[in-house]
């Protein structure tokens, strides 16, 4: 499975941001059981899990992003995504996209959000 994230950017704080996260070299019945997840890193600090989306779309949050964001996915697809909204300039980080079942897990690529003040 690989997983391409896209969709970050420079946006002013109160501004909003999708990412997409989607997922290839795979099929429906890998990619659907999936748990996935958005975690994010800022500079100095440690990786953070964002939001987290089970296969039955069960969903939890990190408390600072709690009314501010949503995680969705489309099985059909095969794509992640994460709604931005009220962004702030703590929000700034690098955006990761993350699929795990099983024992196995996935990465994808970093993609950038600046939220400037």
């Amino acid at each position: 499975v690989q997983l391409q994230a896209s969709g970050g950017g420079l946006v002013q704080a109160g501004g909003s941001l999708r990412l997409s996260c989607a997922a290839s070299r795979t099929i429906s019945s890998v990619f659907d059981p999936l748990t996935m997840a958005w975690y994010r890193q800022a500079p100095g600090k440690q990786r953070e899990l964002v939001a987290r989306i089970t296969s039955d779309r069960s969903t939890n949050y990190v408390d600072s992003v709690q009314g501010r964001f949503t995680i969705s996915r489309d099985n059909a697809r095969k794509t992640l995504y994460l709604q931005m909204n009220s962004l702030k300039p703590e929000d700034t980080a690098v955006y990761y996209c993350y699929g795990q079942r099983a024992g196995n897990s996935y990465w994808g690529q970093g993609t950038l959000v600046t939220v400037s003040s």
